[in-house]
């Protein structure tokens, strides 16, 4: 890791922010094998099959192909997965190594902790985002109605599930209860939350259900930033969304500026 000039950064009490995301980086680009390119071949697996065999066959929205529909799932289930696994692989392999204290004996606030790994898990997501979104181009193209609320929703559900990683971590005490947390939580969550079918098809009271479930508002807000079309409002999918982030990003900074299982 290249060292950094205190002379080029604008703030010295924010170096040791920054040397921990530099290292956060540096980490998950060292085995980008398994951190960036194994997801995206995942969904690249994905989209061949609804793109090139399904997509022109279905439709499920009026005036769009299945394979349309079903692009904006993928890539922010992609965004969400690798948020979520990067803050919280990286935080428990700290704890479970020990070398947590040398982080926690630095000159760092908690906020600073929490947003060093919320920003590392972003831009893994963000990254594997991007690249799902460019393999998609040969498939089917999205109109992008709005370009940029598409984008602060892709950022606003890695910052949350950056969140979800770092709580996950801490209350994890083994490799197995860290696991289900993404097989018994993120994964039905995202595949019930609209990824791959519209909720407004559903019979009821499955059509009211869904709206209970969280990642359902992040999926069908994106899609509607993408396509223009959705279930729920676009506003109402933002604020909702804006809201669990906040709460999220509340309990880690509780957990971290307590100490919670990270001092023992």
């Amino acid at each position: 890791m290249s060292e950094l000039n205190p002379k080029q950064v604008p703030f010295v009490s924010w170096l040791p922010f920054v040397t921990l995301v530099q290292r956060e980086i540096l980490r998950f680009m060292r085995v980008s094998v398994q951190t960036v390119i194994t997801p995206i071949i995942t969904a690249s697996l994905y989209l061949f099959v609804f793109g090139a065999t399904l997509g022109d066959r279905l439709s499920v929205v009026e005036g769009f192909s299945y394979a349309q529909f079903v692009i904006p799932g993928l890539i922010l289930m992609g965004v969400i997965n690798n948020a979520f696994a990067n803050s919280s692989s990286s935080l428990f392999m700290s704890r479970y190594l020990g070398n947590i204290v040398d982080l926690l004996v630095t000159p760092i606030t908690p906020p600073q902790f929490i947003l060093a790994y919320t920003l590392a898990a972003m831009i893994r997501g963000l990254l594997v985002g991007l690249v799902v979104w460019l393999i998609s181009l040969f498939f089917a193209a999205l109109p992008w109605p709005s370009p940029f609320l598409g984008m602060a929703m892709a950022c606003l559900s890695s910052f949350l599930f950056a969140q979800f990683g770092i709580i996950a971590a801490i209350y994890s005490d083994s490799f197995d209860a860290l696991s289900m947390y993404n097989n018994f939580v993120i994964l039905p969550l995202i595949f019930l939350g609209g990824v791959f079918y519209p909720i407004s098809i559903l019979p009821e009271p499955w059509r009211s259900l869904s709206r209970f479930n969280p990642l359902f508002y992040l999926i069908d807000g994106f899609r509607h930033a993408l396509l223009g079309v959705g279930d729920t409002s676009l506003w109402t999918a933002f604020g909702i969304s804006a809201g669990m982030a906040s709460g999220l990003f509340i309990w880690a900074a509780l957990l971290i500026g307590k100490g919670y299982k990270l001092r023992s």
